[in-house]
């Protein structure tokens, strides 16, 4: 499985974690509750954000690699052809 989610991030998310979770025994359940959990929330959705980038980001890019392999093969049969046209030193007949 590839990591699409860097140890950052992952460092970042922990940290969020670790503080929204401490804000909940040290303020209890009050209005500034959902203060941290809004801010936790949106530190999630960056990170999963991050990894639906990364995922599109390898799809893209195997894509392209199609792209251009077929590429490549027209453009060596079409090499081919044109050499083989134009090189009269060498009679099939």
């Amino acid at each position: 499985m590839n990591r699409h989610i860097d140890i950052g991030s992952f460092i970042i998310a922990l940290i969020t974690l670790g503080l929204f979770v401490a804000s909940l025994f040290i303020k209890g359940l009050t209005h500034d509750l959902f203060l941290e959990t809004g801010v936790f929330l949106v530190s999630v959705k960056i990170i999963v954000m991050a990894h639906r980038n990364g995922v599109e980001v390898g799809h893209l890019n195997e894509k392209l690699d199609t792209i251009l392999a077929a590429l490549s093969k027209k453009n060596d049969q079409s090499a081919n052809m044109t050499d083989g046209s134009l090189d009269r030193s060498n009679p099939r007949e």
